[in-house]
């Protein structure tokens, strides 16, 4: 049998994919898995035990020739199925034109009709949450059976001996991922800074982020005024930012793709929602986590699936609003 996951959206959404490939591993040891993401995302499949190789399309540089550059190699490949985890036109377009024997995606997508299997879309509620996991998952039901599988991450030896060299040994340390794509997923700055200066002092902290993050990074460690704060925005690969959040004592993130890291490496995390919410299905997966949200009813929240540029309402009460009792602080 090959396989072929198609996930070419965010860094957080190709994670939340990962648990397909261990699926598709548990029930077809023999398998070949193939995955396919969008270029800058390569990295979090490194060294990867269970997928033989990843496709990368540039969708930033000549998106669609890049997208019938790679539709053709994908054709030849002759997989047996493509697994569309995708809502979107352009990943539908390369599922159809991919000349599998057999292929499914979400029912959403404008070009499921053509799909062999359509898979419902579903989001839950907070009484009946849905989790994005489950959701992927329902892709390959009919390949396998129910059982839930976590996202997995794989860091190397190599990954882990970058953390080595950067933390001391037998050192408790605290991290922070406290940006996002989004403006309104993002617990305000000076929020940051207070949480700091809330933690002991004898824990070094470490602040995690691409390079486009480096610079607020920069801002909430100047900010703290305090000792041990060091900033490592844009210095790690994905792999070893996991590695590092594997060996803390608590990762502090939002609504975004550390929170996702955490979960598949199963670190303590503790995710803090402010204008997204829990029942989207995107909540931390880790044996030790916490979720955090504000407890005031507001007519305004959530004001999108993926969050604003800004508060529409001005006020971001979703993140202002949450208090300090409801976050956790290693002793």
């Amino acid at each position: 049998m090959k396989f072929l996951v198609i996930q070419t959206a965010f860094t957080g959404d190709v994670v939340l994919a990962t648990p397909i490939v261990e699926k598709l591993r548990a029930f077809y040891p023999d398998a070949q898995i193939d995955f396919l993401l969008r270029k800058g995302n390569e990295g979090l499949l490194k060294g990867h035990p269970h997928i033989h190789h990843c496709w990368i399309w540039d969708k930033k540089q000549a998106k669609y020739r890049g997208l019938i550059k790679i539709a053709g190699q994908i054709r030849q490949e002759q997989y047996d199925w493509v697994i569309n985890c995708q809502r979107f036109a352009a990943a539908g377009l390369l599922t159809v034109f991919s000349n599998a024997r057999k292929t499914v995606g979400f029912s959403k997508n404008p070009f499921s009709w053509f799909f062999s299997l359509r898979v419902p879309h579903v989001f839950g509620t907070d009484q009946v949450p849905v989790h994005e996991v489950d959701r992927n998952l329902t892709l390959v039901r009919h390949l396998s059976d129910d059982s839930v599988y976590k996202p997995r991450l794989f860091p190397a030896e190599n990954d882990y001996a970058v953390i080595r060299s950067i933390v001391p040994q037998n050192t408790g340390y605290v991290c922070l991922a406290p940006t996002s794509v989004w403006f309104t997923k993002q617990f305000p700055q000076p929020r940051w800074v207070e949480l700091i200066n809330r933690l002991s002092e004898k824990y070094p902290v470490f602040l995690l982020g691409g390079p486009s993050d480096a610079d607020v990074c920069d801002q909430i460690v100047v900010a703290a005024n305090r000792t041990g704060v060091v900033n490592l925005a844009g210095q790690l690969s994905f792999l070893e930012s996991a590695a590092l959040m594997q060996g803390a004592l608590m990762n502090y993130v939002n609504d975004s793709a550390p929170l996702h890291f955490a979960s598949a490496v199963d670190a303590p995390v503790t995710a803090i929602f402010c204008s997204t919410v829990p029942r989207f299905g995107f909540t931390p997966l880790s044996t030790k986590h916490h979720i955090v949200e504000t407890q005031v009813q507001l007519h305004c929240r959530p004001c999108g699936l993926h969050g604003k540029r800004h508060c529409p309402e001005g006020h971001f009460a979703c993140a202002e609003s949450i208090q300090w009792a409801q976050i956790p602080f290693p002793s």
